[in-house]
């Protein structure tokens, strides 16, 4: 709601996002992210537009004001969620890439939408990916993805529209239920409402996962490892050590 009141307020105070910017004491990247949908204000800022425009907090927040009604509805995805993306920016406005690494996954699926967790994350820039989207980093843990290997920081561009996605793309995927995975999508949001999500390594079984259980998609556009392939090894030949050494592990287990 917040997201077209404020495109809405701007618009009939005649305001370009760069004045409106100086007035509420924040950068101009900020303004359009809000407007887009992409980042949520912090409460300070917030109490600052409604002042501005001399309506109440709870109007802002709540209503829709390009309504004459005032029955407003919350813009949504097409998967009937409301989604938030908060980012940061560096001093020249461009969007930065946050990383999120394993330590910091956990919490990250209750302040993925929370600008103030997001600023704590560390944070770095990629110039060959472009400005085309919005970018974050994920450092992947386990061995379903072979050849790339745990430990790996996966780059993902944030996905706005998860029916688009085609079959085959690798993602990283934000779930209530399974956290931060990365797995090929195969698309049946159109038939089941459902992704089914595959791992490289054949050791492990494909499963689905319900597009209401699903906080944010993120597609892979490159990856920074610091462990290069070795050569000529294929995924089978991968899987097979990688089972000799669970099944090695598994006897000195039992030996102890």
């Amino acid at each position: 709601m917040v997201t077209s009141n404020l495109r809405y307020l701007r618009k009939k105070a005649g305001y370009t996002q760069a004045q409106l910017a100086e007035k509420l004491d924040i950068k101009r990247s900020l303004v359009g992210a809000y407007e887009e949908g992409r980042a949520e204000p912090k409460l300070s800022t917030l109490v600052n537009i409604a002042n501005l425009f001399s309506i109440s907090l709870d109007d802002l927040i709540t209503l829709d004001l390009s309504n004459n009604t005032g029955q407003g509805i919350a813009q949504k995805s097409g998967e009937g969620k409301l989604r938030v993306l908060a980012i940061t920016v560096d001093g020249n406005d461009k969007e930065n890439i946050e990383l999120v690494p394993l330590k910091a996954s956990a919490g990250y699926l209750n302040g993925y939408a929370d600008p103030e967790f997001i600023e704590e994350l560390p944070r770095f820039r990629l110039p060959m990916l472009g400005n085309s989207g919005t970018f974050r980093a994920f450092e992947i843990n386990g061995d379903s993805m072979l050849p790339i290997t745990s430990g790996t920081v996966i780059v993902g561009r944030f996905v706005e529209d998860w029916k688009t996605i085609k079959d085959g793309t690798p993602c990283i995927i934000v779930s209530q239920k399974e956290g931060v995975v990365f797995k090929r999508i195969y698309n049946k949001l159109q038939d089941t409402a459902v992704l089914r999500l595959h791992s490289d390594n054949p050791v492990y079984s494909p499963y689905e996962l319900h597009v209401e259980d699903i906080l944010e998609i993120w597609e892979a556009r490159s990856y920074i490892s610091s462990t290069f392939p070795i050569a000529d090894l294929s995924l089978d030949k991968l899987s097979s050590i990688v089972l000799d050494l669970q099944k090695e592990m598994q006897k000195l287990k039992k030996v102890d």
